[in-house]
C-alpha cells in the first residue's frame, strides 16, 4: 500500500495524503502525464477511469469519467492552474454532469500534486484545498479518502509494468467508446520538435509521405484556428493506387501541447472526424496522444480498417529517422 499518511486539517480545510513509491521521480511523474497509465489507478477497482482528455500544461484540460458495476458513471475534470515538470501540478478539481459539463451542484477544489525525490524512491504528497468545512465533510462523507486509498493500492503494478509503456512501443489503439479512438506513441524528440514536423512543410515533406511508394504532392497548414488543411498524396511511377487528400479544418491551437482540427477525406461522402492530438514531455521523448471522435462506430470501423494505424506507424518511423534524429 503506497500511502503512508493522511492528514484532515479542519481548521485549514485541507486533506493531504503522502503516499512513497520504490520507483523514480521521473517514472511516477509519467505515470501521472500518460493516461494509458493514469487510468489504470486513478479510479478504484470497482470503477475503473476512462481520461478522453490529458492536457498536463498550463491552461490545460483532463476531462475522464468513472464506471461502476451496474455501468453508471461519474464524470470529472481538472483544470491546470500551474505545471513545473516531474516536480509538480496545481489544478481545480470538479465533477462534470451527465453531458460532461461541470456539475454546479457538486463542490469545485484545489488541489497540488508535489513529486520529491527519497531516500528509497519517490514521494507524492497531494493536498486538497477546500473552501469550506461542509465541503470537506461532505466529500469525505462520500469516501473521497477511502476511494483514494483503493484507487492507489493500484499504482504498483503500473509502475512496474515497463513493457506496456516502453518507447520502443509501435503505434497503438485503444477504443474509448463507440465513437472515440485514442492513437499513442512515444516519439523521441521533444514536444517542440515533434510540433514542428506536424507544422513545417519542409520537415512534412521529409516524412509524412503516406504508404511506401507515395509522395506528398500537396501540403497547406493550417495558420490559424477557422482555416483550413490539406494534404494530398499520390502513388510513384509504378505503384498502383489513385491520388487521394485529406481535408480539414482547424479548431484550436496551443503550441507545442495541443490543437484540434476535424478530417475527412476529399470527395468522401461522410462526416468529418473530430481530432484532438497532445504532445506531453516524458523520460524517452514526447508522448504522442491522438483521439479521434467518428460519427458512427460503422465509421470507425471502416476507417480502422484500411489500415490506419499501420500506415501511422510507418509514419512515425520515417520521422524518427528522418526529422528527429537529423542535426
Amino acid at each position: 500500500m503506497p500511502v503512508t499518511s493522511v492528514d484532515k486539517d479542519l481548521e485549514e480545510l485541507t486533506m493531504t495524503i503522502v503516499a512513497d513509491f520504490p520507483v523514480t521521480v521521473r517514472r511516477l511523474w509519467d505515470a501521472y502525464v500518460d493516461p494509458r497509465q493514469l487510468e489504470r489507478f486513478w479510479g478504484p477497482p470497482e470503477w475503473p477511469a476512462t481520461f478522453t482528455r490529458h492536457d498536463i500544461y498550463p491552461g490545460g484540460r483532463s476531462e475522464y469519467y468513472m464506471t461502476g458495476p451496474d455501468g453508471a458513471r461519474s464524470g470529472g475534470y481538472w483544470e491546470y492552474l500551474s505545471v513545473l515538470e516531474g516536480s509538480s501540478f496545481e489544478i481545480l478539481d470538479g465533477f462534470t454532469d451527465e453531458d460532461g459539463r461541470p456539475d454546479p451542484g457538486m463542490p469545485t477544489m484545489r488541489a497540488v500534486f508535489s513529486f520529491e525525490e527519497t531516500d528509497s524512491g519517490a514521494r507524492l504528497t497531494t493536498t486538497t484545498y477546500f473552501t469550506s468545512l461542509d465541503e470537506l465533510e461532505r466529500l469525505i462523507g462520500m469516501g473521497m479518502e477511502e476511494g483514494t486509498r483503493s484507487a492507489m493500492a493500484q499504482i504498483d503494478d503500473v509502475l512496474a509494468d515497463l513493457r506496456s509503456f516502453a518507447a520502443d512501443r509501435a503505434t497503438a489503439a485503444q477504443l474509448l467508446s463507440d465513437t472515440q479512438v485514442r492513437f499513442t506513441r512515444i516519439l523521441h524528440g521533444t514536444p517542440r520538435q515533434v510540433w514542428d514536423a506536424h507544422h513545417e512543410p519542409e520537415l512534412l515533406n521529409r516524412w509524412f509521405h503516406g504508404p511506401d511508394g507515395w509522395a506528398l504532392v500537396g501540403c497547406r497548414v493550417a495558420p490559424a484556428p477557422g482555416e483550413t488543411t490539406r494534404f494530398e498524396w499520390a502513388p510513384d511511377d509504378g505503384v498502383e493506387g489513385e491520388a487521394f487528400a485529406l481535408t480539414g479544418q482547424l479548431l484550436e491551437t496551443d503550441p507545442p501541447h495541443r490543437e484540434v482540427f476535424t478530417e475527412t477525406m476529399e470527395g468522401l461522402d461522410a462526416p468529418p472526424t473530430r481530432n484532438e492530438q497532445t504532445l506531453t514531455a516524458v523520460e524517452d521523448g514526447t508522448l504522442m496522444t491522438l483521439v479521434i471522435t467518428y460519427d458512427s462506430a460503422d465509421l470507425r470501423e471502416t476507417i480502422l480498417g484500411t489500415g490506419m494505424v499501420d500506415g501511422m506507424e510507418a509514419g512515425y518511423r520515417r520521422l524518427e529517422a528522418e526529422v528527429l534524429t537529423s542535426p
